[in-house]
């Protein structure tokens, strides 16, 4: 399993941009057809976006699409489903009805055109009320997305709501994606964008507050903001070297036929184990894929 710690976005009209997004150390770059690619040139994107995950590169290509909601979504979709795609992001889902539509549709393509069935990744950003309140339906509904991702500027604008510098009006909402992930078998979710490209200390925390939440990664705007998210969800030297020791100490003590021990002054049982395995897994994956 991949860890996407960053996922940057490029316009997918912008053929410079695109080429050096590649070159960034993001975990994964996302080349948009969407919000970032003006309506008149959408269509004549499409190729260029598929041409350009198609030359060798160290990070994982997505193509997002525009919603199925738009005139675009299905040209979008008979476009991008090609050798060199890892996956497609799919704006502002709604429905379990919606994904298995997609997913359908998907699934089409890859059998027509000769690709690994299930090779491509699918990508849904939870954006509106509607989608938050049936994630637990989409998490189950058997399809190919592994994950989600949670897009904090649309969500806010369906609610009315104000989005501030310390997000605390997020945490609710956050936290619901989460729950839904995990019940669902998804793996842990994406964490919002952050939009004031004026404030990166903003970012630091908001990305700071995501990890601690338990979002995997984080989505980028920026290039600026790919190595903060990098460092906020890989875990520290010392967490590392504190995972050791207690895995260490627990499989010595275990073998003395002990299930609960004190290092360093604080017990250690079964779950706190569990726990440290998964940074050190975690790192492992991240150390395998950079």
């Amino acid at each position: 399993m991949t860890v996407l710690r960053s996922m940057l976005f490029a316009p997918g009209n912008h053929p410079r941009r695109v080429e050096k997004a590649m070159t960034l150390g993001a975990d994964a770059v996302i080349l948009d057809l969407e919000d970032a690619c003006p309506i008149g040139e959408k269509i004549a994107t499409r190729p260029v976006v598929v041409a350009a995950l198609q030359v060798p590169r160290r990070c994982l290509g997505y193509i997002r699409v525009n919603a199925t909601s738009t005139p675009f979504c299905f040209g979008d979709l008979h476009a991008v489903v090609a050798a060199g795609v890892d996956g497609i992001m799919l704006p502002k889902l709604e429905s379990a009805e919606e994904v298995r539509m997609v997913e359908w549709l998907i699934s089409q393509l890859e059998r027509e055109r000769g690709l690994p069935p299930g090779g491509i990744d699918l990508l849904p950003i939870i954006e509106t009320a509607l989608g938050l309140a049936n994630l637990g339906a989409i998490a189950r509904a058997g399809t190919r997305v592994r994950r989600v991702a949670f897009g904090a500027g649309d969500f806010t604008l369906d609610l009315d709501m104000s989005w501030s510098r310390e997000e605390g009006e997020l945490l609710a909402y956050r936290s619901a994606v989460l729950l839904a992930s995990r019940a669902g078998g998804l793996e842990a979710p994406l964490d919002t964008v952050w939009v004031d490209l004026r404030d990166p200390e903003g970012f630091v925390q908001s990305a700071s507050r995501g990890r601690a939440l338990g979002f995997q990664g984080k989505l980028c705007i920026h290039p600026d903001q790919v190595s903060p998210a990098n460092t906020a969800f890989t875990p520290s030297e010392a967490q590392v070297s504190k995972a050791r020791a207690v895995v260490a100490a627990f499989e010595a003590a275990e073998r003395q036929g002990s299930a609960s021990i004190q290092l360093d002054g604080q017990f250690i049982d079964y779950p706190i184990v569990y726990r440290a395995q998964r940074v050190l897994a975690t790192i492992e994956r991240i150390n395998k894929n950079t």
